[in-house]
């Protein structure tokens, strides 16, 4: 499955209840998945890490949708095959 088709998934499944929970309260259920991935990285439970990973992709899928951005595109549109700071494959920016 693409990322698009995913998207489009989400958007079958969830956006009736998203688009009527808005973008800001969505980002929000976003943003209680990644403290729930953050927990399972610090508990080292590698199966919830999986699969707090696929909520967090899910939730970020819904979020685009109910902004009306197209995942997929964004995502490739930023990195195009280099670091989008440093222009380069691998990149060579300082580590922070």
């Amino acid at each position: 499955m693409h990322i698009k088709e995913f998207q489009k998934l989400m958007k079958e499944l969830y956006f009736r209840r998203d688009s009527k929970r808005g973008p800001f309260k969505t980002f929000a259920w976003l943003v209680q998945e990644i403290g729930e991935l953050s927990r399972a990285l610090l508990d080292g439970d590698k199966k919830s890490v999986k699969e707090e990973i696929g909520d967090v992709f899910a939730w970020l899928a819904s979020l685009c949708n109910v902004l009306g951005i197209d995942l997929e595109e964004s995502a490739t549109e930023k990195y195009h095959g280099v670091c989008p700071k440093c222009g380069e494959k691998p990149c060579c920016c300082p580590v922070e």
